[in-house]
C-alpha cells in the first residue's frame, strides 16, 4: 500500500513537471501549429487521469475507461477530417463509459466473492436517492453507487465488525452522506476527480476507539463525492 501511494506521488509529480514545460514551450510558441489545442483539452485531462488511476489496484477499470473516452474524442482533433467527435458525441460515450465501469464493477464483485446480508451495504442511486437506516451490530462495508443522484446512510445504531470492513463507493455527478458513530475508526481511500470524499465529524478526543475495527472507504469520485458526519 505504502510503494502504491509512493508510485503515485512520483507519478503526479512528473506530471506536473511534464505540464509546467508543456505550459512554457506553449507560452514560447515553440510548438508545431496544430498541437497547441490537442495538448491543452479536455479529452488530454482524461487520458492523464486515467493513466493516474492505473497505479491504484482497485481504480483499474476506471482509468482504461477514462483513457478509451479521452481517446475517441482525441481522435477527431488530431485527423479533422473524420466526421465525428462533436458534442453529438459526448453523451453517448459517456454513457457507454458509466455502462463499462458498472459492467466492470459488477464482475469484480463476483470474483472477490463479496458477501450480501444485513452486514452489508450494497445500494444504487440513479437520478435519485433516499434515506436508508443500518442498525447491524457486525457491519461490514460493502458498495455504494451514485450516478446524478446519492443518498444518505444513518449507521449511528451500527456496530462495526472486527478487523477491516471496506466500503466501496463509485460517484459520478452524484455522491453520498454517512452517519457514523464518533469513536468508529475511519480511513479515506478515494481517488477524486473534481470531487472529493471528506470526514467532517468533529473528533472527540474523550470518546475512546477500538483499533481492532475499522471502516476504509475507498473507491472513485468523478464530479462528485461524500461526507461522512457524526449529528
Amino acid at each position: 500500500m505504502e510503494n502504491q501511494r509512493s508510485n503515485k506521488r512520483a507519478f503526479l509529480g512528473v506530471m506536473l513537471v511534464l505540464v509546467g514545460i508543456v505550459v512554457i514551450v506553449a507560452n514560447l510558441n515553440l510548438f508545431p501549429f496544430g498541437l497547441k489545442p490537442i495538448l491543452f483539452s479536455w479529452p488530454t485531462i482524461l487520458i492523464l487521469v486515467g493513466l493516474f488511476f492505473l497505479l491504484s489496484r482497485e481504480a483499474k477499470a476506471t482509468g482504461w475507461i477514462l483513457i478509451l473516452v479521452g481517446g475517441i474524442f482525441m481522435i477527431p482533433r488530431m485527423w479533422h477530417d473524420i466526421p465525428w467527435g462533436g458534442p453529438e458525441l459526448f453523451w453517448p460515450v459517456l454513457l457507454i463509459g458509466l455502462g463499462a465501469i458498472l459492467i466492470v464493477r459488477g464482475v469484480s464483485k463476483r470474483r472477490e466473492g463479496v458477501d450480501e446480508g444485513p452486514d452489508y451495504i450494497d445500494d444504487m442511486s440513479i437520478f435519485g436517492g433516499g434515506d436508508r437506516v443500518i442498525s447491524s451490530q457486525e457491519f461490514k462495508g460493502g458498495r455504494v453507487t451514485a450516478i446524478f443522484g446519492g443518498s444518505k446512510y444513518n449507521l449511528k445504531n451500527a456496530e462495526l465488525a472486527k478487523g477491516r470492513n471496506v466500503l466501496d463507493i463509485f460517484t459520478v455527478f452524484g455522491g453520498c452522506k454517512l452517519i457514523v458513530p464518533q469513536e468508529w475508526e475511519v480511513k479515506i481511500e478515494v481517488s477524486a476527480i473534481f470531487g472529493g470524499f471528506s470526514d467532517k465529524r468533529h473528533i472527540r478526543t474523550d470518546i475512546p476507539r477500538d483499533p481492532s475495527k475499522e471502516l476504509i472507504i475507498k473507491g472513485v469520485a468523478i464530479f462528485g463525492g461524500g461526507d461522512i458526519v457524526s449529528f
